[in-house]
């Protein structure tokens, strides 16, 4: 990520829902296309078996196929999301395709930790605001990211947590490694006091 995205603004968006528990990271990008280490292009290749047939033409019943899912910025998934092993392409790939945030009742920690350090928010939300985002996908999201708060529908809304750490960063549109060059000047300073 060093130097190339933009900060976390508060996202308006459209949502695409999938209720399906236990999605892992090999259906989220199937392990034969782990070969690059490049994440432009990856979006065409997330949930390749799902929105794909055996001769590679996108699937009439996938829900990431509709023209509404190609607008969306929020994906909201079943439980333990992003199960499986790790993979950075997982996030890489939910990212390229548009995605901002994944609303889910929990995730796979590594996962998570993936998407923090990719730009990709993951928002744990209560079952009872997963039903209501189920039962009404049309409605509007909005993440406000700064005041940790979710807003939904007409008058919806739950707040949410993330560490400090990982909300600065997301805000800021830095990663690890942007963090500790801004802090170059001290490093050197430290460096030049050792023996």
């Amino acid at each position: 990520m060093t130097g190339k995205t933009k900060g976390f603004e508060c996202t308006r968006a459209t949502m695409v829902v999938l209720t399906q528990n236990n999605i892992d990271t090999d259906q989220i990008i199937p392990a034969r296309y782990l070969t690059t280490t490049v994440r432009e292009g990856m979006g065409e290749l997330l949930f390749y078996d799902w929105r794909r047939d055996g001769e590679g033409n996108l699937r009439d019943d996938c829900p990431l196929n509709t023209p509404e899912a190609a607008r969306a910025g929020v994906l909201v998934a079943g439980s333990n999301f992003g199960c499986g092993s790790s993979r950075e392409h997982a996030p890489w790939a939910l990212g390229d395709f548009g995605f901002k945030a994944i609303l889910s009742t929990d995730f796979a920690d590594i996962f998570r930790a993936n998407c923090l350090k990719n730009g990709l928010l993951p928002v744990a939300i209560s079952a009872e605001v997963y039903e209501c985002l189920v039962a009404n996908p049309d409605a509007r999201i909005t993440i406000d990211l700064e005041k940790q708060e979710l807003r939904y529908g007409n008058d919806g809304m739950c707040a949410f947590k993330i560490d400090s750490f990982s909300r600065q960063c997301m805000l800021e549109g830095i990663d690890e490694l942007d963090f500790l060059l801004s802090h170059q000047d001290a490093i050197d300073a430290f460096e030049a006091g050792q023996p």
